[in-house]
């Protein structure tokens, strides 16, 4: 997939939306998928509830876990993130010296992007290579809900 993308695209953020356009197809069937093989599932109204059956439910019926964590932004109180320690899309990916910008998280960013678009959360989402000691591949999630969501939120308080 990374190499037909490429082969398609002129630098590293054509590549990084390319990446995320395809990882948006995987997401809006994800969630359908989840949505009827889980016994549990109900409509999420709230945000924090939304980020938690991502955190929790999404990524272990992809990735077989949980993601690493979740946080919500100190500075913007509409930006969370959630981490992944160990990314599965990157680990078996060799990227040319020429990309070595390339953060194949755009996969998952466009995934979780189109769950939360798929439960009338809209949303720009973003990823973030973020490594830290003991884990060079970590990459950070960076939601950032749109202001509608953000009234919705204050309404149902």
């Amino acid at each position: 997939m990374l190499q037909y993308a490429q082969n398609r695209v002129h630098g590293i953020q054509d590549l990084e939306r390319k990446l995320n356009e395809f990882g948006y197809r995987v997401g809006i069937r994800a969630l359908e998928l989840i949505m009827w093989r889980e016994k549990n599932v109900r409509r999420e109204t709230r945000v924090i509830n939304m980020l938690y059956f991502i955190n929790s439910t999404v990524w272990k019926a992809l990735f077989g876990r949980v993601a690493d964590s979740l946080e919500r932004s100190t500075e913007n109180e509409d930006e969370y993130m959630i981490s992944d320690n160990e990314p599965a899309v990157g680990k078996y990916i060799s990227v040319p010296r020429e990309l070595s910008q390339l953060n194949c998280g755009a996969f998952l960013a466009g995934i979780v992007e189109a769950v939360l678009d798929g439960c009338q959360f809209p949303s720009r989402v973003t990823a973030h290579s973020v490594p830290i000691e003991g884990y060079p591949l970590r990459t950070t999630i960076l939601v950032k809900f749109d202001r509608e969501v953000m009234e919705r939120e204050e309404r149902l308080k």
